[in-house]
């Protein structure tokens, strides 16, 4: 949330050391990926790993991306699709352009495409902040969606727009089936996940916040703010277009600019508003809410035979309740309810 005073807008949260404590968050990241990593392999189905557990790490992913960018540096975006979209069709072209590239290699370059669209729209927010930047980087999402489906070189000549992606394939190995890609997406996400906890625990972070809470101020004591919130859109826009390819070839099979659209903007917003502003953890606890709440609600309204035109809107009412209900009673999502409850369980049951 953002409040006008003495003319700037400043963000109306206590820095990240104040409201999540690194230590708290560790704890959270390590028992998601101990799940993630022991129970659900054995546990889940092949439709779970491409309905689920693929799309929460991708999206959590792409959320962190976000959170770095609005949680950390305090720059709004809504461009985040667009810088999914960049990485999806950099990687396609790479590995179509360029044959025998590792995947990897491509999906890397793939993000550093994107970073470098990040930082040619990041320019703007050098002079304006807040929602104004808001509506610029909205300026993004539909400029990149139109290039993508306008010049058709960047999906080489597809008559319909949508291309297939080519198989994931890493030292002779494929990953063909739910299980595998489930695995890879899982290491992709843990290994930028523990980077970006510790390059938010550096200077660097130390510089973002700063830039967050007061630039002026944050200017006066040394700290580079074109370089700092350029910075912020590189390393943002980089961990989205690593998550635009994982979504392009670990969930969807394909490529195409309207897989990329404003709403999916949108709904990576919600992810961090839900889950926690300026929280590493509250990125996979708002992905992973977003992500189960559509299975949720259409078990519900099965279970409750409710009319068709009601269960149809039922996802996008219980969507604006809740942001509504985190903005008001929690902003700060649900990395801090976390937070409660474990102290709450700490002290229990001699709560003095």
């Amino acid at each position: 949330m953002f409040y006008r005073e003495a003319g700037q807008f400043k963000t109306s949260y206590q820095s990240d050391s104040q409201i999540f404590p690194l230590r708290q968050d560790r704890i959270g990241i390590t028992i998601l990926l101990l799940l993630a990593l022991i129970a659900v392999p054995w546990l889940a189905s092949d439709y779970a790993f491409s309905a689920i557990f693929i799309p929460f790490l991708i999206f959590s992913l792409a959320a962190l991306g976000l959170n770095i960018l609005t949680g950390y540096a305090g720059q709004l975006s809504l461009g985040t699709a667009a810088f999914m979209a960049v990485g999806a069709f950099a990687s396609y072209n790479f590995m179509l352009r360029l044959p025998g590239i590792p995947v990897l290699l491509a999906f890397v370059l793939g993000g550093i495409c994107a970073a470098l669209v990040g930082i040619a729209f990041g320019l703007p927010s050098l002079r304006i902040r807040g929602f104004y930047l808001a509506a610029a980087t909205l300026a993004t999402q539909f400029f990149v969606v139109w290039c993508l489906t306008k010049i058709q070189w960047f999906t080489n000549y597809s008559a319909s727009g949508v291309i297939t992606a080519q198989e994931i394939v890493i030292a002779g190995y494929a990953f063909n089936t739910p299980l595998k890609k489930y695995l890879l997406t899982l290491l992709i996400v843990a290994v930028l996940a523990l980077l970006a906890k510790n390059m938010v625990r550096s200077n660097v972070g130390r510089s973002w916040m700063a830039v967050r809470d007061m630039d002026v101020a944050a200017e006066v004591i040394g700290f580079r703010l074109m370089r700092t919130k350029l910075l912020a859109f590189a390393v943002s826009s980089f961990y989205c277009g690593i998550a635009g390819a994982l979504y392009a070839y670990a969930y969807l099979g394909t490529v195409e600019p309207e897989a990329y659209n404003l709403d999916l903007s949108f709904r990576i917003l919600f992810m961090i508003i839900i889950g926690g502003v300026g929280s590493i953890l509250g990125s996979f606890l708002g992905a992973a809410f977003i992500v189960l709440l559509p299975v949720v609600l259409n078990l519900l309204a099965h279970t409750l035979a409710l009319p068709t035109h009601v269960a149809s809107n039922l996802e996008l009412m219980v969507f604006g309740a809740l942001i509504i209900f985190f903005l008001i009673v929690e902003p700060h999502g649900l990395a801090r309810l976390w937070q409660i409850a474990k102290e709450k369980l700490r002290l229990w049951p001699f709560p003095h």
